[in-house]
């Protein structure tokens, strides 16, 4: 669902600056509508991917008038090899605000050779993101250090991020009075249908992660006869858009937030902060006070932690070097290890910059937010006495939709009963889109499938290690097959034991971590694709 920029792009640099020019728009789609242009792919392997190949399709700004404006965006593939062809795997790792051409190589690596093989794996970057063109950025280094803290302890210091949340709609509407009311995700959804019609299929393939799920999930509704094998991933709540669906976040995260407090608390011995874990959830609060007070290394202030601390959230494959860098500063007043901890995992480039811009263009415009402040702050000051970890930082990051400039639409109500079966991944324990909103999608596509890992707080649960949910994967995107009725819960049609937590680092890795090291799991390139936030 929302993405924190900071990470979201790490690996989908890889293939910057490589896309070709946009082909001109061709002939007529069965007369319809003009129809895309035959893509010409040209190679931009990398180290990783080296059968990368990377293109870009035009698309109309407004597809009320395709014959105004045309905007671009750009494509990467992994061609099939297989003399059995499934036609085109269109992949999107969320947002709104992700940049997909690096997921392409991913989703392809990371399959079974025989399945990938059968497609071909086509990454994109949405419009108004990455490599498209062209690209959002509202208001270079919002998020540098020191940002004022999240949780207001004073009316000045909440107008002080109202303020800065105001201005920030203000510069986006000043910059882009013309591209912002087609920023949106039934926009984004019929950009899927003019690169279905430029791949030449009659029919798409579709794997989408967080955010994702509801671009799938609109393109279904408006497309139903275009659908055939669709994977939704870490399921966002299709009813709660968006003010809803963020307000369950904070209390999932906070939750997570608890789970690694726990985590941290069962290996004492290692980590010397308290074996209960309410100890070290106080130990945590504390750390968070003492850089209110005197910021580490004079950046890490208490927004700053936050955004450091929030991907454990998201991947708990992140706990053991976010543990190293809290047990240093706790035990030893070691202010470079939160630093270095920080500019891994809550820094902010250029492409997290584009990702916040494209994350508030699209949320603030699908559907309506509150526009008196008061509901905002009535509704954060609730939640933030149950969930105190994430709230209020949540509330600021969406705070700009309460001063948009452009009118939001009505969010489109996804329900349809005439799909193909589609399948459904959802990890009980998910922060970034609770458990709730998979139950929710699944009522809503009727006759879909729905996958659960069972204590699994991960989001983004395919594709990262758990045999059990990419078996179900792998036969589906095969032969269409998906599970009905079974695994011992009345709301899911399979159930898969959650994936083994993570171990503190050995003396090794641990050196590692202090110097910033990345991990090189699947887990952990998937959730440098999906980023944070989701």
């Amino acid at each position: 669902m929302t993405n924190r920029p900071g990470i979201l792009f790490a690996v989908g640099a890889t293939v910057a600056g490589l896309v070709t020019a946009a082909p001109s728009p061709a002939t007529a789609d069965n007369g319809a509508r003009p129809a895309a242009a035959k893509l010409e792919w040209t190679d931009c392997a990398t180290k990783s991917y080296p059968r990368l190949q990377c293109s870009s399709v035009s698309t109309p700004l407004d597809h009320d008038d395709p014959s105004g404006r045309r905007i671009t965006l750009a494509l990467s593939r992994i061609p099939h090899t297989a003399k059995t062809f499934q036609g085109p795997l269109l992949v999107n790792p969320g947002g709104p605000g992700g940049s997909g051409l690096a997921m392409a190589g991913f989703v392809a690596s990371s399959l079974p050779k025989a399945i990938a093989a059968q497609y071909d794996v086509i990454g994109f970057d949405p419009r108004g993101v990455g490599r498209s063109r062209p690209a959002l950025d509202c208001v270079p280094k919002y998020f540098g250090p020191l940002r004022p803290d999240s949780v207001p302890d004073s009316p000045g210091a909440e107008q002080a991020n109202r303020n800065r949340a105001r201005s920030f709609a203000e510069a986006c509407g000043r910059k882009y009075p013309d591209l912002l009311p087609h920023m949106d995700t039934v926009s984004t959804a019929k950009d899927l249908d003019v690169i279905r019609r430029a791949t030449g299929a009659r029919q798409l393939n579709y794997f989408g992660y967080s955010y994702g799920t509801y671009l799938g999930a609109v393109y279904a509704k408006l497309f139903p006869e275009r659908v055939r094998r669709f994977v939704l991933d870490s399921n966002v709540d299709p009813d709660g858009v968006w003010y809803d669906d963020n307000i369950g976040q904070d209390y999932a995260f906070d939750s997570r937030h608890k789970a690694f407090a726990a985590w941290v608390a069962k290996h004492d011995s290692t980590y010397r902060l308290g074996a209960d874990p309410a100890e070290v959830e106080s130990a945590w609060y504390a750390m968070r006070a003492a850089v209110k007070a005197h910021p580490a290394g004079g950046m890490i202030g208490p927004s700053e932690l936050e955004d450091t601390f929030l991907p454990g959230g998201y991947y708990n494959g992140h706990w053991p070097y976010l543990a190293e860098a809290f047990a240093a500063y706790a035990n030893d007043g070691d202010q470079n290890a939160l630093v270095k901890a920080y500019k891994r995992f809550g820094a902010v480039d250029a492409a997290g910059d584009n990702g916040y811009s494209v994350y508030t263009a699209v949320q603030c415009r699908d559907a309506q937010w509150p526009r008196q402040w008061n509901t905002w702050r009535g509704d954060s000051g609730r939640v933030h006495a149950k969930a105190p970890f994430f709230t209020w930082n949540n509330s600021w990051y969406n705070a700009p939709c309460a001063d948009w400039p452009v009118e939001p639409l009505n969010p489109v109500r996804v329900s349809n009963s005439a799909l193909p079966p589609v399948l459904l991944f959802q990890a009980t324990d998910d922060g970034a889109t609770p458990y709730e909103g998979g139950v929710t999608m699944h009522r809503r596509l009727h006759g879909s499938s729905l996958v659960v890992e069972q204590g699994g707080g991960n989001h983004g649960i395919t594709l990262s290690g758990n045999d059990c949910l990419d078996t179900y994967l792998a036969d589906y995107l095969a032969q269409g097959t998906v599970p009905h009725g079974g695994g011992g819960r009345a709301d899911a049609d399979a159930v898969c034991a959650k994936s083994a937590d993570p171990q503190p680092l050995a003396g090794d890795a641990a050196a590692k971590s202090a110097s910033g090291a990345a991990s090189g799991s699947r887990g952990a390139v998937l959730h440098g694709l999906l980023g944070s936030r989701g």
